[in-house]
């Protein structure tokens, strides 16, 4: 059984429920998957078998990696492809071509993998989905979107997410860490995304939020709203706002004038593939990896340390 990181990949869909889809077991099954979605093709190894070079790399912590999972962690970084799409190995990458500087981190995120439980197909799989699988970067304007960490960070993550999906709420705490840990090189804007076809008030949490930021406490809104989960009435959300201290009338209007803005966000989701919640973009790069403060932190860190 995979460990928690790697148990993350849970989403609600917004493809309609097949007939056969029931509740809790339909949710467990999603997170089961690890969130996998790459073909055989992906799972393949990019260099051909032969003897395994065990020679220890540099910079990479292997204390918890003993036995079998050291075995494999030596596979397959000599069989899977380079970060950057040399014609050699991620081994090559990191002991032979400084201009590689994704393998370093490449190595150390294989090494995560397999610490967190990972199987040899799985790894592949999450490493195809990082180096190899990249789709295009999408355009997404967050300008009246609720934000936290800097603005003018180099690195600007957008997370579209619906307020009565239970997947994101077991994201946003993982999200909060990593603003805590990585507050001063991040931005991290908000987009709506409200299942309506599953979830029927979520479009109103929506609005209450982008109100309740509109009126300068986005925080408070957005931490009731996942706390009262799935409880998004009209008159269930004006309560709310009374007992977070917002004005009634002003809080009322915002929250009517906030329609457009949750219809505009969809349709950016829409635009950019989102079929699903959560779903987060690194400066525009839909993030493909566990869903975990872990690996969005070493996310972070390689862009930072790649695009300087």
């Amino acid at each position: 059984m995979l460990c928690a990181p790697l148990l993350m990949g849970g989403a609600c869909e917004k493809k309609p429920t097949k007939p056969d889809d029931t509740g809790a077991m339909n949710a467990l099954d999603h997170a089961g998957s690890g969130g996998s979605a790459a073909g055989s093709d992906s799972a393949a190894p990019a260099v051909a078998e032969g003897p395994v070079d065990t020679t220890p790399l540099p910079g990479v912590d292997m204390t918890k990696l003993t036995g079998d999972k050291k075995d494999l962690f030596f596979k397959l970084v000599g069989s899977l492809k380079s970060p950057c799409g040399k014609a050699h190995s991620l081994r090559t990458s990191v002991t032979s071509d400084a201009t590689c500087k994704r393998a370093p981190f490449a190595v150390r995120y294989v090494a995560a993998l397999l610490e967190d439980e990972a199987t040899d197909k799985i790894a592949r799989e999450e490493y195809a989905k990082k180096y190899e699988q990249t789709g295009a970067v999408v355009n997404l304007d967050v300008s009246k979107a609720p934000r936290a960490g800097t603005d003018d960070a180099r690195i600007k993550i957008v997370e579209f997410f619906d307020y009565e999906c239970p997947h994101c709420a077991l994201f946003k705490p993982m999200m909060e860490q990593v603003i805590a840990d990585k507050g001063s090189s991040i931005s991290v804007s908000f987009l709506m995304f409200p299942i309506e076809s599953k979830h029927p008030e979520a479009r109103g949490a929506a609005q209450a939020a982008l109100a309740a930021n509109q009126l300068g406490n986005f925080k408070a809104m957005h931490d009731k709203l996942f706390e009262a989960s799935p409880k998004h009435s009209r008159d269930q959300i004006m309560g709310y706002a009374k007992e977070l201290g917002f004005d009634p009338a002003k809080f009322a209007a915002a929250y009517d004038a906030a329609g457009p803005q949750v219809t505009a966000d969809l349709k950016q989701g829409d635009d950019a593939g989102v079929d699903s919640t959560p779903t987060v973009f690194f400066n525009g790069r839909k993030f493909e990896g566990p869903k975990y403060p872990r690996y969005l932190e070493m996310w972070i860190d390689e862009e930072l340390a790649v695009n300087r």
